[in-house]
């Protein structure tokens, strides 16, 4: 099986006439160095939204510039550290100054494979602060933009999981941020009025680093081999044994931040390959 991280096609990329995807609006993406929040970053500029990335890999992160640049779309890149409210609070007056903040992408994410009991609590501090408040403190900042002036409009994005519906072991804390980021947007989608919107997106296993460098830990914990990890473990419950690509999901995050999307309010998109709900 081929699990390394695909490239992305720009033929692959979903391209919805939307009057709000347009250079004056802007979409914030985190966790744009690699995977699944370079292709929403890509995606959210080839689809004509000024883009602004957030990542702490600052090499990877101007790679994704380019390649937005390539798709034929605008994207500025800002070093941040996720874990430090300063700057945060600066990523959200960098993008007021590109533009009207329209979309927020929470994507930034980081595994552990451990037990509960054995599982080290200055990791679960850092996967917490990341992966759930991070994204409620951007959520925090930048819904005043998006009801700035007489026309509220806005949709934010979680980048949630198959986890967010069913947990499997030795991904407790993993599980417990994907949980709370569905409880997030439904949160926000009950303040918002129907027009300031949030959705999460739930995928099973993609073509990521996240994904693929969890294998080796994987085959120690439970005493298989790699290639049983991906076909027993990752694809085992999957009626599509193969999977998704990261553009394949960043497509799903320009449909839901989309005029297409306006009933998808605090709801979840489950593409998992039938994962969850074909046992």
């Amino acid at each position: 099986m081929n699990v390394n991280e695909p490239e992305i096609n720009p033929g692959d990329i979903l391209i919805l006439s939307d009057e709000h995807y347009i250079l004056e609006n802007v979409c914030i993406v985190s966790g744009a160095g690699t995977g699944i929040g370079r292709a929403v970053a890509v995606a959210a500029a080839a689809n004509g939204l000024t883009t602004l990335g957030l990542d702490i890999n600052a090499a990877e992160g101007e790679k994704t510039v380019g390649m937005a640049k390539k798709a034929g779309g605008r994207m500025v890149f800002l070093k941040t550290d996720l874990t430090k409210d300063t700057d945060i609070q600066r990523a959200v007056q960098k993008a007021g100054e590109l533009g009207n903040i329209r979309f927020l992408a929470n994507i930034a994410g980081i595994q552990h494979i451990d037990s509960v009991e054995n599982f080290p609590m200055e990791t679960y501090d850092l996967m917490e602060r990341i992966m759930l408040r991070a994204p409620f403190y951007l959520s925090k900042l930048v819904i005043p933009h998006m009801k700035k002036g007489g026309n509220w409009y806005g949709a934010i994005g979680n980048m949630a999981s198959v986890h967010a519906h069913i947990c499997t072991k030795n991904k407790p804390v993993y599980n417990i941020t994907k949980f709370g980021l569905r409880a997030l947007s439904q949160s926000i989608s009950a303040e918002g009025e129907g027009k300031i919107r949030s959705f999460t997106v739930s995928s099973g296993f993609v073509k990521t680093p996240l994904a693929l460098n969890q294998i080796p830990s994987q085959a120690e914990q439970r005493n298989l081999t790699t290639d049983q990890v991906i076909t027993d473990v990752m694809m085992g419950k999957s009626r599509v044994k193969e999977m998704m690509s990261p553009i394949e999901v960043a497509n799903l995050f320009v449909f839901g931040f989309s005029r297409f999307s306006k009933y998808l309010v605090g709801g979840d998109l489950l593409f998992d390959g039938g994962m969850t709900l074909t046992y």
